[in-house]
């Protein structure tokens, strides 16, 4: 069968393309970007790319008329403040664009919405499914609450607040109730939904059997990684002061941090979980997905992470319209060493970032960090998803790769912190010699101003970080 697969370059859509590959189905991916697209040599057979924005209604020509199936997995809520009028946009483009194609069965993942008063993230995903359900197909939504596992934001979110806070000050939604379920069931929830006319027009709560407070899920955590955590809860905590409390402890934006405050006030618990007695299916225990989670960390077997997808960052950009690095009206500065062992210098330049930092100066890197979250950028807290490995589109701290090659040696990062300007950062080994060239094209006087104001830590940071790159090389 060919299966549709929006969102193919998110969280979720990275996992499930493997898994229907395997299920012997031809899978055709939709992205906003096809630069940003790095699958598998593997599975390169088995599925066709199509560059589609469905916000962009010519986009969707391209997608084909002979699919059977797809999975909706478009969601906009860290894009804009306005990402209601933008997912109802997409769900109409979407039904418009596969009126006439040969589809059967659409897969929705949702989200829980079974309390009276709903967040405006969880309206609006109740908004697309009243939208999707107008299509002629049999429409299925797989409506999940708290999605857990390595690289997941609620995850890694979870892990932040834990991990770098002994005390916590907290705001009183922390005792909302809500029923997390890990990626594992998730996915196979959506594979056996799959043409399984059981589950044809109708919606579904997918939750794990642990009904928990977002509190218990915090101190959950903690004693799972034998860490000794308090919490208060305070009642006059504002949305506002919440939502600043989640960014600057987090790595997650304000947009989404925003959205999140405001959801975590409503209950997401299940109610109607008949599916898992139709497709046989038992979800784990909260305990079981955290022990899951770390293992594929420990073994750097993260197959996505939230991070990667533009949802972690504050800007939205096509990599095609930066790959090639400007000259005029730049300023640079160009580095150049001898190397002796190349590999030597590529496994050092493809760990960059994360934990390993900049090899040198990473106080410098930290307070430029810091300087981007107080104003309102990404700052440091990304990391990076794999500790060896680097994709055209993963986020490296408050970088984005544009380019990256093992073989030719050349790596080429794309600036998302707050500046007035854009930035480049270029890795290329040529010969004997490792080329490194920091580019910054100003916006105005500004721009130029800023320039000039850090040009004296260039010459500690760039000179040092290239040195300690080529040395024993």
């Amino acid at each position: 069968m060919r299966i549709l697969l929006t969102g193919a370059t998110g969280y979720i859509g990275k996992r499930l393309l493997p898994v229907l590959v395997k299920n012997g189905h031809h899978v055709v991916c939709c992205v906003r970007d096809t630069n940003r697209f790095s699958p598998p040599d593997s599975i390169k057979p088995f599925i066709d790319v199509i560059q589609v924005d469905f916000l962009d209604r010519k986009s969707l020509d391209n997608i084909p008329d002979d699919i059977d199936a797809a999975y909706y997995l478009i969601h906009s809520m860290s894009s804009s403040n306005e990402y209601e009028k933008l997912e109802e946009q997409s769900a109409n483009n979407f039904t418009d664009a596969v009126r006439d194609t040969n589809i059967q069965h659409l897969i929705y993942l949702s989200g829980i919405v079974n309390e009276d008063s709903l967040s405006k993230h969880l309206k609006s995903r109740k908004n697309v499914e009243d939208i999707l359900g107008k299509g002629a197909y049999a429409l299925t939504t797989l409506r999940a609450g708290i999605i857990m596992g390595s690289g997941s934001a609620s995850f890694e979110i979870i892990r932040d607040l834990v991990e770098k806070l002994p005390i916590m000050i907290a705001p009183k939604w922390l005792n909302t109730k809500c029923q997390p379920i890990g990626i594992r069931d998730v996915l196979l929830f959506l594979e056996k939904s799959l043409f399984n006319e059981k589950v044809y027009h109708q919606n579904f709560d997918i939750g794990g059997p642990d009904i928990l407070t977002y509190k218990e899920m915090l101190l959950g955590f903690a004693k799972f990684r034998e860490l000794s955590r308090h919490i208060y809860t305070v009642p006059v905590m504002t949305p506002r002061l919440s939502s600043y409390w989640l960014y600057f402890v987090t790595s997650t934006s304000y947009i989404l941090a925003s959205s999140l405050v405001e959801s975590m006030k409503v209950e997401v618990v299940c109610i109607n979980t008949i599916i898992n007695d139709i497709l046989g299916i038992q979800p784990e225990k909260y305990v079981d997905t955290l022990d899951r989670a770390f293992k594929k960390i420990d073994e750097n077997q993260i197959v996505s992470s939230w991070r990667d997808s533009q949802v972690s960052g504050v800007k939205r950009f096509n990599i095609s319209d930066f790959l090639d690095v400007p000259t005029f009206g730049c300023f640079r500065d160009v580095r150049q060493r001898r190397v002796i062992s190349q590999e030597k210098v590529i496994n050092k330049i493809w760990s960059i970032g994360g934990d390993t930092g900049w090899y040198h100066a990473d106080f410098l890197w930290k307070i430029r960090g810091l300087i981007d979250k107080l104003f309102g950028g990404v700052g440091l807290r990304r990391g990076r998803t794999n500790t060896n490995s680097l994709e055209s589109g993963d986020a490296l701290d408050f970088w984005r790769v544009l380019y990256a090659d093992r073989v030719e040696g050349r790596l080429l990062l794309f600036a998302e912190m707050k500046l007035p300007g854009e930035a480049w950062l270029e890795f290329q080994i040529k010969g004997d010699q490792l080329l490194q060239t920091a580019t910054f094209r100003p916006h105005g006087i500004l721009g130029r101003l800023y320039w000039y104001s850090v040009l004296p830590f260039h010459g500690i940071i760039f000179k040092g970080m290239i040195n300690k790159i080529t040395n024993d090389s």
